[in-house]
This record gives structure tokens, C-alpha cells and sequence, in this order.
């Protein structure tokens, strides 16, 4: 049996039909998965990125955004503030008793900067890939600190290092209802079935 070419009806699909006759009359749902929040567990591991001050004056945010989208992430959380040493003394608590956490203080307090919560599949894992490493004069060209990180004290984003640290850290800047749950239209095209 020879299968017509093009896309099939599937999960993404039937999601998309339910959405558009939500609301209409006498119109049915065609069956399927719950569309809100549907997406498997390991769709749903989520990370931490902050945007620092550096980065916001260099007006960089967007940069830092689309190499997000661009590799399928999905944005749940944004926020633009100030952040006061009572959140950085949580989210930096084991750097506290280091020498040079007066400076890094300062720092992350001298200018508004950006939080996010990306989602995705391995998104932990793979952020801290696209961030680079910490000392820029070592980060690999073609990830965010290699490409526009000047010095190891301005080195553009913070990242979550491990699925348990983004869960805490998370908790640190964002309320459980700033985080928004939404189907992402390219779901089925990023992940396959």
C-alpha cells in the first residue's frame, strides 16, 4: 500500500485541530492526548539561564535568546530585574565564603539583567555546551562566552549545571505560576515521533 506523501495527523496535529475549534459551536474535538502540558517528562527537563549585567548594557539579550530558539528550546519564563544581594547570597551560596564574592556581588548588582527558564529535551546538558566554559580565553568559539565574552568576571550568562541545581535555582527567581505551560507548534518537527 502506497502512502500519500506529506504530513500526517499526529499528536502536533491533532493538538492544532482541538486549538482552532476550541470555542466553536457545534463543532467537535477530534480525540487525542490532553494538548496543555502534554509533552512527555523528558521534554519537560527545564534550566536556569540569567542574561548578566554585562550582557544587558552590551545589548546581547537577543543574541543569547535566538541560539536558544534556534536549537528547538522552548522559552516558559522571562523576566527583567535587579537583582538584591539577598537573591544572589541564595542563588551564589556555596561562592559566599570565596575571596572574590564582594566583586561578583557588585557585579550582578550593577545593572538589571535578564532571567529565563528554557525547557527541552537534555536542555541541562546541552546549555552548558552553548554557554562555554567560564574563563572566556578558553570557551570554544561558536558558543555564547567564546563569541562575545570579553574577561572571566564578565562572561555574559550563568547556566545551571545539573538538572537538580536549575530545580533550586528556579525556585530562586521565578513564582511556580510565572512559569507558563504551552504546546510548541514545532514539537513534532524538533523531536520526531
Amino acid at each position: 500500500q502506497v502512502r500519500p506523501a506529506g504530513p500526517t495527523m499526529g499528536s502536533l496535529g491533532r493538538c492544532l485541530a482541538r486549538s482552532l475549534l476550541r470555542g466553536q459551536p457545534g463543532l467537535r474535538r477530534p480525540p487525542g492526548p490532553r494538548c496543555y502540558g502534554s509533552a512527555p517528562p523528558e521534554l519537560q527537563e527545564k534550566t536556569l539561564v540569567l542574561v548578566k549585567p554585562d550582557a544587558v548594557q552590551r545589548r546581547l539579550v537577543g543574541n543569547v535568546i535566538q541560539r536558544f530558539e534556534r536549537r528547538g528550546f522552548k522559552l516558559v519564563a522571562m523576566k527583567l530585574l535587579q537583582a538584591d544581594q539577598g537573591l544572589l547570597d541564595k542563588h551564589y551560596q556555596q561562592l559566599r565564603q570565596k575571596p572574590f564574592y564582594p566583586e561578583l556581588l557588585a557585579y550582578m548588582t550593577s545593572g538589571p539583567l535578564v532571567a529565563m527558564v528554557w525547557e527541552g529535551y537534555n536542555v541541562v546538558k546541552s546549555t552548558r555546551t552553548m554557554v562555554g566554559d567560564t574563563n572566556s580565553a578558553v570557551a570554544a568559539a561558536g558558543t555564547i562566552r567564546g563569541d562575545f565574552s570579553m574577561h572571566v568576571s564578565r562572561n555574559v550568562v550563568h547556566a545551571s549545571d545539573s538538572v537538580e541545581t536549575a530545580q533550586r535555582e528556579i525556585g530562586f527567581w521565578f513564582q511556580r505560576d510565572e512559569l507558563v505551560a504551552w504546546e510548541s507548534g514545532d514539537q513534532e518537527y524538533t523531536y520526531g515521533p
